[in-house]
């Protein structure tokens, strides 16, 4: 294929395919259109994809940059163009692909944390060293004097290993842990975003249940919610069929990743629909009985900046969507979804990064809040 700066420069495809139930179809919003169009020409990454799901109805849409220097073709190309499966140019974004997820695995741990504390194997006021003893020592760090909930909630101060790495770096979940604690911890209690919080809750749910948490994950959410395109993939380097190809911002391709680069705090791969499956059985109470629930949702420990592997986020028209994002080597997505779960929108791009950072909040806008311009 030509390089990614020369396919940056070419007009953008849009593809849009509606899929909908028997009994209804959803309307495509020209604002969703055009903002996930511009991921492409002004968020500068190969292609980009969403699916939006509106109680049995779901619509899916793509853009890509055109894989041809022809000028000509190139011009042709701008309009926007209807294909199947078959049809789609080569770096398309299909809606069946598999992707690396990222840190979309923290709300699959943090819910089986919640499930285990609901069936009194823990207590989110359990220190960490109760589970994981002389783990967490050294540098001002001390595992005593932190809790579950610090974890869960990204107040513990403890440093992110990926700050070391930069997430290229395969390690086991101790020598991750030890990389953190060599640094002294930021203030406890204060929010703080760091990695390190739940390779440590991976390792406190393989301490609890004797089962590693990807293998909880899956017991606990994966197959009761049949999300048969998301798996643990452990130290496999190679994405499930189907699947693109995922790039660095500089256009090399790293479709081949070993996992553990990440763990228990970004190691998922998944679909956009397996996704959209899993955030809305979330918030309708399928996973977490009401009182967990709430605490997942309950941002005050971290002063209302997070709550327990979800965020939310108000937008313009004043509608908070719940959900998180994950970046990773080569993959960057997002969801978002309404509390009532009635409405969830998954997108996502095939690149670490996207340019400009005001497109996805100008995205989730035009997906929840259909008269903004």
């Amino acid at each position: 294929m030509p390089p990614l700066r020369t396919l940056l420069t070419l007009p953008v495809c849009l593809t849009l395919l509606a899929l909908t139930s028997a009994a209804s179809t959803t309307p495509a919003p020209p604002a969703v259109d055009t903002a996930l169009t511009r991921l492409v020409t002004q968020g500068k990454v190969p292609a980009a994809a969403l699916l939006a799901a509106e109680g049995s109805a779901s619509r899916f849409a793509h853009a890509e940059a055109p894989t041809t220097t022809d000028p000509a073709a190139a011009g042709s190309s701008a309009d926007a163009i209807r294909h199947t499966d078959a049809t789609l140019p080569a770096d398309a974004i299909r809606r069946t692909d598999h992707f690396r997820a990222g840190s979309i695995t923290k709300s699959f741990v943090a819910t089986v944390v919640l499930q285990l504390a609901a069936e009194h194997r823990l207590s989110l006021s359990d220190s960490v060293e109760a589970h994981l003893p002389g783990l967490v020592h050294g540098s001002g760090n001390d595992g005593r004097a932190l809790t579950l909930r610090t974890l869960l909630t990204h107040t513990s101060g403890l440093a992110d290993f990926t700050a070391d790495t930069a997430g290229t770096v395969s390690l086991t979940p101790v020598q991750a842990v030890r990389i953190a604690i060599a640094h002294p911890p930021a203030e406890r209690g204060r929010f703080e975003y760091s990695n390190t919080n739940y390779v440590l809750l991976g390792m406190v749910v393989e301490q609890v249940t004797g089962r590693s948490y990807a293998a909880e994950a899956e017991r606990r959410i994966i197959t009761p919610l049949h999300l048969t395109g998301t798996s643990f993939p452990g130290s496999r380097h190679s994405l499930p069929d189907p699947h693109g190809r995922s790039y660095t911002a500089d256009g090399s391709d790293v479709t081949d990743l070993d996992p553990r680069v990440a763990g228990a705090a970004g190691e998922l791969v998944t679909t956009l629909a397996d996704l959209n499956r899993f955030y809305a059985a979330l918030l309708r109470g399928d996973l977490l009985p009401p009182r967990q629930l709430r605490e997942m949702l309950d941002t005050s420990t971290a002063h209302g900046l997070y709550g327990m592997g979800l965020y939310s986020e108000k937008l313009p028209c004043g509608t908070t969507v719940w959900g998180h994002n994950g970046r990773i080597t080569g993959s960057y997505v997002r969801t978002a979804a309404t509390l009532d779960a009635r409405r969830v929108l998954t997108f996502r791009v095939n690149t670490d990064a996207i340019a400009d950072p005001d497109l996805e909040p100008a995205l989730l806008a035009a997906a929840f809040c259909p008269r903004t311009p």
